[in-house]
């Protein structure tokens, strides 16, 4: 038993809001998962060609800093370093993301990505939610939109690495809430198609899939409704990319889940108590998502 978030701001001058009611609704979710917790932020976009790498090292003094100095050495591109507890964000300027996340598997196997891409930050560990959101920081962020996962480990080992939101490619990442069937068979056709895997965590396989079918050439949407046919099991699904987020069940949807919309923001919860502080929520549309429906929001307006 897990619980999943997700909050889409539309009004811009709730953004300064985003990490204060995003940490709530997380909180709200620690009795489906007191295990660990992670949020994956989505700031404003900036114009150049900067990439931010979020990475992660269980000691508090590893030489983030150092490990910048590095990569920008080896890609010949400037970086900037910022900490967060044993998180640490790289902004990568004038290099290439691939390569910088290339170089850092070669050059430092010890350190987990977890997330990368533009605008998105991931961070996730150990522990009750509120102390995980206190921990990052969480409540002072501030952004467009952001999703969030409460886990209450079943199938797999509880650590940092094993907490969601799993990446699935550039400024893309997944929370879930349920299981797959045959999670071990797909992440063997996933690995014979030459996607890599870090966990066992079925939500990673969830996650790689989606990846490859978007490097095969599907859209985000065509990706979500090949996973209907493809993928087995019950779940509830919260994607976060650049522009938004999408909200997936199963066609038999045992899983629960609520989304809520006014004019200023769209979020979505497993319980409708992590919604219930939003402003304005009295006047809200709320309702339980359909099965094998996609409903999906982005920054140019609902799809």
């Amino acid at each position: 038993m897990c619980g999943i978030v997700g909050l889409f701001i539309k009004n811009p001058e709730l953004s300064p809001e985003l990490g204060d009611h995003l940490t709530t609704m997380l909180i709200g979710m620690t009795e489906r998962g007191p295990d660990s917790a992670g949020i994956a932020v989505y700031h404003h976009g900036r114009e150049d060609d900067s990439a931010k790498l979020t990475l992660f090292h269980p000691d508090m003094d590893y030489a983030w800093r150092e490990l910048g100095g590095d990569l920008a050495e080896a890609l010949e591109a400037e970086t900037d370093v910022t900490i967060k507890n044993n998180h640490a964000v790289v902004t990568l300027f004038g290099g290439d993301e691939a390569a910088a996340r290339a170089w850092l598997k070669e050059a430092h196997p010890e350190v987990h990505i977890m997330g990368y891409g533009r605008t998105m930050e991931v961070y996730k560990d150990m522990g009750l939610p509120a102390d995980v959101a206190d921990k990052f920081g969480v409540r002072q962020m501030t952004g467009t939109h952001g999703i969030g996962h409460t886990r209450m480990a079943t199938e797999s080992a509880v650590t940092t690495e094993h907490s969601h939101p799993f990446t699935a490619a550039s400024d893309i990442c997944l929370v879930h809430n349920g299981s797959l069937a045959s999670p071990n068979r797909l992440r063997s056709w996933l690995e014979r198609h030459g996607m890599e895997f870090e966990t066992d965590n079925d939500t990673e396989v969830a996650a790689r899939y989606f990846a490859f079918r978007m490097g095969e050439g599907a859209t985000l949407d065509e990706a979500l409704e090949a996973g209907l046919k493809d993928l087995d099991g019950f779940y509830t699904f919260c994607l976060g990319t650049r522009d938004g987020f999408a909200v997936l069940r199963d066609p038999i949807s045992c899983k629960p889940a609520v989304l809520a919309e006014t004019d200023d923001w769209v979020a979505m919860a497993s319980e409708f108590r992590s919604i219930a502080h939003l402003p304005g929520v009295k006047d809200a549309s709320i309702w339980e998502p359909a099965p094998a429906t996609l409903y999906t929001w982005s920054l140019e307006g609902q799809a």
